[in-house]
């Protein structure tokens, strides 16, 4: 593209040149762009209508971020670019203006399972080489859904300057929200225009970070709403409200659905017993299919048309859940949730979010210990929360994703936001065992189980449902081979693995030759056989929180029976070990001939304040040091 871009020295605005003037801090050698200027104006018309015009400067600081200068400005028929520029300075000074031309469109209708109306405008500027400058401007005309707006002033980039202006028609009010940020006032500007500031805005650098949180949970932003009254009234109960009048009428049930409902819960009188088939039901049966075109990105299809085409994306599986169980006489509600645990700010109401569940009310005064995912309205209502898109979720329990966060309950003047559960450790669970014997060449065989329950039975579900039998040997192989360095695997068995409420249950045989190693009348052997499960650390300082996923459990118990004139002469010493958030413990025993080895690693807690990465540490080293330690047998 670059050698059609017209040289045109006098082209450049005045306002590129000024955020290109500014003295530029010292930044870590390992960035690779910053952004010199960033500045929105929102206008916004009695009609609820919006102009964005918005300018951008990007300085190239490393070879790794000439893609920060590539351009892109989403747009659909409700968001309409009415003017795009584009400008470019190379490290030697050479300056570009792209022409329209050289401005390319383009989507992605009917790939995969998504097809949306969404487009971008995109350039290739030349000149994105380190040193080199990147400007453009666009002019888009907006129709919001909802009165709101949310400037996103963060992300990997460190940010020099940054502007928002604000104006609004007579009449209209504003109320701001801040996430991840301390607020700041805003500048009066007169004739209805505010302006906020913002100077030397680090960036978000998660690159090379263990145990990394969400970028978007991290970063900075404000949500400006506005209008006649809605900027005065609670945000989520607005947000709430908004939604009701997109989503009520999709909701009605229909004679097809109410049959169906019927039918799968004929003779069934426990809330359980009733809720888990229609679940199951929309889980399995609905294909995840995904058509948004304008706002059909926020508002579910009919019920009807779901269950007629049996497909739809998350708001629509939700939207059906919701419609088959009203059939039958139990209430739910949208539930509007971000699978990047830590966006959905309780204090910051906003539509920033990218997922929808189900919230399903439990009569009160009902307990069953298949329900876990259990969060709790202010009203003391409590709603089992279900996510009927995951497909290898148990009905009852949440994905790791969406537990500790937070979620919108969709619930007209009674919205709110809401706490996701955490689930215990004993809802996602592996339990292995095996008994083994060690022969005299120093060889180990046996038989192997492995129970594995919720989050942590995923992989394996879809291994055993979705592949080949090449795949599934291949992933064996490569689990078992993190823990031996050669083996054989025969006589594999499944149980389970479509029957999401029980543990996927899978046993083989395992030959490893050479397991022992030899030292004259010597042998020394390790009696922890599998499972790596010490957390992967580094000596960096630690500035972000510790994302840990999941609360779990896992348990090995392994029996090695001890060859004929060998006895065991020295043992590991046990381990004990709990941090709060987490807990190990391991022993070694024997009894005649028998080598018995166990332990339990638990995680309870998923998300750590940057200074407990001390603790992990020392969790860490306990671990791999108990899973390398090894008993020696002494021949008699």
């Amino acid at each position: 593209m670059s050698p059609s871009c017209s040289f045109a020295k006098e082209s450049l605005p005045d306002w590129v040149r000024t955020a290109i003037a500014q003295p530029l801090p010292s930044y870590p050698s390992e960035t690779k762009a910053v952004v010199l200027l960033d500045d929105i104006t929102y206008t916004v018309a009695p009609d609820g209508t919006a102009i964005e015009h918005a300018r951008t400067v990007i300085r190239i600081l490393r070879p790794q971020g000439r893609d920060e200068g590539l351009v892109y400005v989403p747009f659909d028929k409700d968001r309409k670019i009415l003017s795009m520029h584009v400008w470019s300075i190379g490290p030697d000074g050479h300056e570009y203006t792209l022409n329209d031309k050289e401005l390319v469109e383009f989507g992605y209708p009917g790939q995969g399972n998504l097809y949306e109306d969404m487009r971008v405008r995109a350039a290739k500027p030349p000149g994105r080489d380190p040193g080199g400058t990147i400007a453009y401007e666009y002019e888009q005309r907006m129709l919001p859904y909802i009165a709101e707006k949310t400037w996103f002033f963060q992300d990997s980039n460190p940010r020099l300057h940054q502007v928002f202006t604000l104006e609004l028609p007579a009449g209209f009010q504003y109320t701001t929200v801040w996430a991840h940020h301390a607020a700041i006032q805003a500048a009066d500007l007169e004739n209805r225009r505010w302006r906020w500031e913002l100077h030397n805005t680090p960036g978000i650098d998660l690159e090379h970070i263990l145990y990394r949180p969400a970028e978007f949970s991290l970063a900075g932003r404000m949500t400006v709403r506005y209008g006649p009254t809605s900027a005065s009234k609670d945000g989520w109960q607005s947000i709430g409200e908004w939604y009701d009048s997109l989503s009520h009428d999709r909701l009605a049930v229909t004679p097809d659905i109410a049959a169906k409902a019927s039918e799968l819960t004929a003779g069934k009188t426990d809330f359980y017993d009733k809720t888990e088939p229609i679940a199951e039901f929309v889980q399995k049966q609905i294909r995840y299919f995904v058509i948004e075109m304008g706002i059909g990105g926020y508002q579910p299809h009919f019920a009807s048309d779901i269950y007629r085409n049996r497909y739809g994306d998350c708001k629509d599986k939700a939207t059906l859940l919701s419609s088959m169980l009203a059939s039958v006489g139990i209430h739910s509600a949208l539930l509007m949730v971000d699978s990047r645990r830590g966006v959905i700010d309780p204090e910051a109401p906003s539509i920033v979010g990218n997922h929808m569940v189900v919230a399903i009310e439990i009569p009160q005064g009902y307990s069953s210990p298949k329900l876990r995912s259990i969060a709790i309205a202010k009203n003391g209502r409590h709603y089992l929360i279900f996510d009927p898109t995951w497909e290898e979720t148990p009905f009852g329990q949440l994905e790791h994703e969406l537990q500790g966060s937070y979620g919108v309950l969709m619930e007209g003047a009674n919205s709110q936001v809401i706490a996701l559960p955490l689930l215990p450790p004993e809802s996602n669970t592996i339990h292995r065992t095996g008994n083994l014997q060690l022969l005299p060449d120093g060889s180990l065989k046996g038989r192997i189980a492995e129970d594995r329950f919720g989050d942590l039975s995923d992989r394996w579900r879809a291994l055993y449902t979705r592949s080949d039998a090449k795949e599934q040997s291949e992933y064996l192989d490569h689990v078992l081979g993190e823990s031996l360095p050669a083996f054989t695997v025969s006589d594999v068995k499944v149980e389970n693995a479509t029957t999401l409420n029980k543990n996927l249950t899978l046993t083989y045989v395992l030959d490893v030759p050479h397991y022992a190693r030899a030292m004259g009348s010597l042998f020394t052997i390790r009696p922890r056989v599998l499972g790596e499960e010490a957390p992967a650390t580094d000596h960096k300082v630690r500035k972000v929180p510790i994302n840990l996923r999941a609360a779990m459990r896992v348990n090995d118990e392994y029996d090695i029976e001890l060859p004929a004139g060998y006895a065991v002469d020295e043992l590991p010493d046990s381990v004990k070990l709990d941090l709060g958030f987490a807990s190990y413990e391991s022993s070694t025993t024997s009894k005649g001939n028998i080598l018995h080895y166990s332990r339990t690693y638990t995680i309870r807690e998923v998300t750590l304040p940057p200074e407990k990465y001390d603790d992990l540490q020392k969790l860490s080293s306990v671990i791999a040091t108990d899973e390398q330690a090894r008993a020696v047998l002494k021949k008699q």
